[in-house]
């Protein structure tokens, strides 16, 4: 993590991590043991990652532009990332390094739990201790494949690359390592999940949404089953079955209201505090980490060179016509801060924590919200279009719950209601963005979608449009845009000042980010290039 001068926003900041290959080559700490109930319960809070790499998906996806060098960034691995190039120099939480240390260090956290646990007699009073444990080494796994390897793909998965799967505590200095295949690592995340997820039990957390509840837990496993396809499409009914179990039987009594929560606020900060709180249903869990990332994205008058610049705003994203009508009639092109190169949707403050408050010194932290209703809902609309016997009436429900807590209601605006033949209509007619794109001419909302499928028919692919045009706006700044270009395969290009663009293939090794430096100097396979 990084500790910062206050007033070092708009300048560097010095480094206090620990190496990232530690999980590599140093024994665990044993100065405390973990022989009791209410220890083991503590010791889950660090089983949660402090660390979530928003700005490096981010940057590597479409909703980002070089805006010339005019303006500044604020660290390397921002341009490193936007360049799909390999991240050396930069080390903290927002990098790979920072990225893959905190999220073994909280695997490393899961599985001293689990061993207690075990050690222990595996007790019933310990049950949802020991769910929680599954789900969150379940998580930091699946965060770390969805970073540093390909998408999963069932044709392929044996063969790509995965990432060391840790199932105990290490017990020896330098323990060998290896990433063995995508295949395995999924099949590992979803053993976890399976096991975990009966166990879990609101009932001993005082505040459940810091913790996986079991609505939380569905969530987690509605979207790694979206992202875990199978051939025979049957992982599609697990996505509706588990986002069920979340959003009920009338899902709009638990979606986000944008107007409603957060329309009432005109500073962008309380509209962040509002969007973060823990009483919104809408919010399934909420996690702290050390962070930049507000900082980048947000209406900050520092590191415009790389960012959503109106240009993508306008025409693909915030501001840009849907089926639903212009893109002032949803609230994500309503209330919009920032400047012409990097516009912002406020979502995620910057929470300073000093540790000198004298000479200005402490860490940048970010509340956000890994899973939520509304990212749940999208879920289950795309596992109805995709399944065996598309649902198309289903999906359309969701869509339309969707875009009504979405919707402006502001100056007499209102979102029309979608119909098969609107969605249809609308993205039958609009133009695929260029691959290659040189300048802003030819920007959509729309691009070529290349999955190793074919679509039975247009409407699917129509729908399917659609819902990424929802998850878009949904998950704007939270880097999910980078793994729905993974996962459905799409070509883009970023653009560069004063040379051709450079253009990012469907299956060009680089959308599985390089690992650190220093893991792979440990020892561990890096990712072709």
């Amino acid at each position: 993590m990084k500790r910062f001068l206050l007033s070092s926003i708009f300048l560097g900041a010095s480094l206090l991590i620990t190496s990232c290959s530690d999980f590599l080559d140093t024994l665990p700490d044993n100065r405390t043991e973990i022989d009791t109930e209410s220890k083991v319960t503590n010791l889950l809070v660090s089983a949660y990652p402090q660390v979530f790499p928003m700005m490096m998906w981010e940057m590597s996806s479409d909703n980002v532009m070089d805006n010339g060098s005019l303006y500044d960034i604020e660290t390397q691995a921002i341009e490193d990332a936007y360049l799909w190039e390999d991240i050396k120099t930069d080390t903290d939480t927002d990098a790979p390094q920072g990225v893959w240390a905190n999220l073994y260090m909280a695997i490393a956290s899961a599985n001293n739990a689990l061993k207690a646990i075990e050690e222990m007699g595996n007790p019933a009073s310990l049950n949802p201790q020991k769910g929680e444990a599954l789900l969150c080494r379940a998580y930091s796994h699946f965060i770390l494949a969805n970073t540093f390897c390909m998408a999963y793909n069932p044709n392929t998965a044996a063969n790509e690359l995965g990432i060391p799967y840790a199932t105990e505590p290490e017990t020896t200095v330098s323990p060998v390592y290896e990433r063995g295949s995508l295949e395995d690592t999924y099949k590992n995340i979803e053993k976890d999940i399976l096991e975990g997820l009966p166990l879990i039990d609101d009932n001993i957390y005082t505040v459940p949404k810091y913790h996986f509840n079991k609505k939380a837990a569905y969530a987690f496993a509605a979207r790694f089953y979206l992202f875990y396809i199978k051939e025979d499409k049957s992982n599609y009914e697990k996505v509706i079955e588990y986002a069920d179990k979340v959003l009920g039987t009338d899902p709009t009594k638990v979606l986000r209201n944008y107007s409603s929560e957060m329309g009432i606020y005109d500073d962008p900060e309380n509209m962040a505090n509002a969007y973060i709180d823990a009483k919104s249903a809408a919010n399934l869990m909420i996690s702290v980490i050390y962070s930049s990332w507000p900082y980048i994205y947000g209406p900050y008058d520092i590191s415009k060179r790389y960012g959503l610049a109106r240009a993508i705003s306008e025409n693909e994203l915030l501001q840009a016509r849907g089926p639903w009508g212009d893109g002032n009639v949803l609230f994500f092109g309503a209330k919009l801060y920032g400047f012409d190169q990097k516009i912002s949707f406020f979502k995620y403050n910057m929470y300073f924590e000093f540790t000198d408050k004298v000479n200005g010194i402490g860490y940048r932290h970010a509340v956000i919200v890994p899973f939520s209703t509304n990212e749940t809902l999208l879920c289950r609309a795309e596992a109805n279009v995709m399944k065996s016997q598309p649902d198309y009436n289903s999906a359309l429900n969701d869509l339309n719950a969707w875009v009504a807590a979405a919707e402006t209601k502001e100056g007499g605006l209102n979102a029309d209601v979608l119909t098969v033949e609107l969605i249809n209509d609308f993205y039958r007619w609009l133009a695929y963005t260029p691959v290659e794109l040189a300048d802003d001419k030819g920007r959509t909302a729309k691009k070529k979608l290349n999955p190793f499928f074919t679509f039975e028919s247009s409407q699917q692919e129509n729908f399917i449009h659609c819902i990424l045009q929802a998850r878009r706006l949904e998950l704007v700044h939270d880097g999910n845009r980078w793994l729905d270009i993974k996962r459905w395969g799409i070509e883009f290009s970023h653009n560069r000042e004063d040379k051709s663009p450079i253009t990012l293939k469907k299956d060009d090794p680089r959308r599985a980010i390089q690992l650190p430096q220093d893991v792979i100097n440990a020892g561990l396979e890096a990712n072709p290039r």
